[in-house]
């Protein structure tokens, strides 16, 4: 499925603040904890979690959020269906970064380990 530009766009504009809520939610319904879930945007991001908390009480938009991000090389090896999209068919490289962290989330919600999400 490719993505519109309609869909890249809204991306663009949708702010980390909004989204985070509901990755803790997820991540918390499924027995995983939201220290678990800042290593995953640790490592795909480089952010600490000073660094996280001033992108959400900022509202950061995504396109700010990961412009400023240190992506993680590994991200490359994140593959997979999220939304409805092959990730490694997504040629907006905004909306590939924000599925690359949907599917870490989904991934961790579904009880992988810590080792294979972040690729080690």
């Amino acid at each position: 499925m490719k993505s519109t530009s309609h869909h890249d766009d809204r991306i663009t504009q949708m702010t980390f603040a909004s989204v985070y809520p509901h990755y803790v939610i997820k991540v918390e319904k499924k027995g995983r904890s939201s220290s678990e879930l800042h290593q995953v945007i640790e490592w795909l991001t480089g952010y600490d979690e000073t660094i996280l908390r001033q992108h959400i009480n900022s509202k950061t938009t995504f396109a700010d959020f990961f412009e400023s991000a240190n992506l993680n090389p590994k991200a490359e090896l994140i593959t997979g269906s999220i939304c409805g999209y092959k990730i490694q068919e997504i040629e907006n490289p905004l909306t590939r970064k924000v599925r690359y962290l949907d599917k870490l989330v989904d991934e961790l919600a579904k009880g992988k380990t810590l080792e294979k999400i972040l690729r080690k």
